[in-house]
């Protein structure tokens, strides 16, 4: 689920949080942007996912959608087909009115949709799950966090000239049933090659922390959560937004690492 909410949803990456309420109220509209990207992970040699986003920033909106498809090695342990889409507002920082997901490969025919009413993340469910977790996710605890998209996409426009401010603070994530929050630490930059980027690249450390929502059996281990998520940000459309150009984290059959095959980025003519 975290590389399917990082990556696809982001990717594999995100919130009010990050910054206090008093710096998100003087938070700049992001400029109207076009975001498309596609990613492939794999195992060494092996592809075992396919991810695509693609996106766009209006004057006061902002809407993207993103999809997650196992491939080749994953596809013998889990089908997956996770199609996601957010809408939200962007006369600010980025806040969603509307998130939902649909796995196409499911035999539940189950969609997850959030709603946000007054910034409180809501789910709506159907059919609902058997279990929202034990315990479920308190109204207290699902203020303020944002659905996997917009987390990333608020991670990205974050500007700063200052790296360690790029990559830093908690993100309050929650996917319709699990809350857990993202810890980012920055952790220097490294010159990266993919099809998509050639140069230098924020190497940013997020550190998965469960929080609430998660059945027994589900919630993650302390091995499970020891060693971050990496992920390397890189600029795009001259430093307005940064983006994922490598992620790395690791699976149960083994470290996953996927990488951007092409990134477009274009302003919106207003």
């Amino acid at each position: 689920m975290l590389v399917s909410s990082l990556a696809a949803s982001a990717l594999l990456l995100s919130s009010s949080n990050l910054t206090d309420a008093a710096e998100l109220a003087n938070v700049s509209a992001p400029p109207p942007l076009s975001i498309n990207v596609s990613y492939s992970g794999s195992v060494i040699i092996f592809r075992v996912a396919n991810i695509t986003l693609s996106g766009q920033i209006a004057d006061d909106t902002y809407g993207a959608t993103a999809r997650f498809t196992t491939a080749g090695l994953a596809a013998l342990f889990s089908d997956a087909d996770i199609e996601a889409g957010i809408t939200g507002y962007a006369d600010g920082a980025l806040r969603p009115w509307r998130y939902a997901h649909f796995n196409h490969s499911s035999g539940s025919g189950r969609t997850v949709g959030i709603n946000f009413p007054e910034g409180v993340a809501t789910a709506d469910v159907v059919p609902p799950f058997g279990s929202m977790g034990e315990p479920p996710a308190s109204e207290a605890e699902r203020d303020g966090a944002v659905d996997p998209i917009s987390a990333l996409l608020r991670l990205g426009l974050r500007q700063s000239s200052d790296v360690g401010e790029l990559c830093s603070g908690r993100i309050p994530v929650f996917d319709g049933k699990a809350r857990y929050d993202l810890r980012l630490q920055v952790a220097g930059a490294n010159d990266i090659r993919t099809r998509a980027w050639r140069g230098e690249a924020t190497r940013c450390h997020a550190f998965y922390e469960p929080i609430a929502g998660y059945d027994p059996e589900d919630l993650p281990t302390e091995s499970d959560i020891a060693e971050p998520v990496v992920l390397w940000l890189a600029p795009f459309a001259d430093g307005t937004i940064h983006l994922p150009v490598r992620i790395r984290t690791n699976s149960g059959f083994g470290a996953i690492t996927i990488e951007a095959r092409s990134i477009a980025v274009e302003p919106v003519a207003d």
